[in-house]
């Protein structure tokens, strides 16, 4: 089904994103927050892409292991960096025999092996080449009415590479008319930069349906390296105060991460979001708290 008539149909969605495990150990834990998490009946998850495509095998492994052993549309990510045409088309093309039904397409960070790594002399330069050539491929290879579903990333606080805000709603802008059919945003922890996202969105002439990205904070380390991951991110002074009393108590910072999210979630569920969408870090136990506390999950 394509993510068109998910998000018509279950609104608002709720989704988990993934990364593909290293090892086996790993794989067994994250099938087991697979199951966790089955049990809210989420409308998809998606599956990262490492940089350059170096999780190419995993990540597919792991798409194809969704699809056949749960009832959860799987959507991989793909990304422009280190590709050309008949690298994204043999991808494509294994994706669509196996039965996976949407691709979420982003222009993707370069290997850290590679610094100074200059996107110009890549096939696909930003996000909407690689949306556009999704399309092509769909008309060229599928019936009429198949293909792939298409989504894109939306950045509520900025894109860290686009200091020009209004240059950053062109780029989006793009992506849409290049054939984009909802657009899933990076992390935020303020709800207002959402909002205004949101908006600026609708004034641009973007109609498509925008799910909101969230992160539950559980560990001081892991707000670190998600304030490096994520450059620019927004750390609310609320937030702020509220995990620097645990700051020396793990079960409680875990704690008022989790029920900042929840708070989070509660305020855009009660403003006519698409959706949300979890970012697990291949764990559930904070998004299972937050999704019983707000009783997420379609029938």
């Amino acid at each position: 089904m394509h993510i068109s008539e998910i998000l018509k149909n279950q609104r608002p969605s709720v989704s988990f994103e993934f990364f593909p495990p290293k090892n086996e150990a790993a794989a067994i834990d994250l099938f087991q927050t697979v199951r966790n998490l089955q049990s809210l009946n989420p409308s998809f998850v998606s599956v990262t892409y490492g940089a350059g495509g170096s999780t190419r095998s995993r990540t597919h492994d792991l798409v194809l292991r969704i699809l056949r052993e749960t009832p959860i549309p799987p959507i991989p990510h793909l990304t422009c960096v280190c590709h050309d045409e008949n690298e994204i088309s043999a991808i494509l093309t294994r994706y669509a025999m196996a039965g996976v039904d949407n691709i979420l397409a982003l222009r993707g960070d370069p290997p850290h092996n590679m610094p100074g790594f200059d996107h110009s002399m890549d096939r696909f330069q930003f996000a909407a080449d690689l949306v556009a050539f999704i399309r092509r491929f769909n008309e060229e290879r599928r019936h009429p009415g198949a293909g792939f579903g298409i989504g894109v990333a939306g950045f509520p606080e900025g894109h860290p590479e686009t200091l020009n805000r209004l240059h950053e709603m062109d780029f989006l802008k793009a992506k849409i008319d290049a054939g984009a059919d909802y657009i899933c945003t990076q992390l935020f922890f303020d709800n207002h930069d959402f909002y205004d996202f949101r908006e600026r969105c609708e004034l641009a002439g973007i109609a498509v349906p925008i799910i909101a990205g969230i992160m539950p904070i559980t560990t001081r380390s892991g707000m670190r390296r998600m304030a490096d991951l994520a450059a620019g991110a927004h750390f609310p002074a609320p937030l702020l105060r509220r995990l620097g009393r645990f700051e020396h108590d793990p079960e409680a910072f875990a704690s008022a991460g989790t029920e900042f999210a929840t708070e989070q979630c509660r305020d855009l569920l009660e403003n006519d979001i698409a959706g949300l969408h979890f970012y697990t870090l291949n764990k559930s136990r904070a998004t299972m708290r937050i999704a019983t506390e707000l009783n997420l999950g379609r029938p």
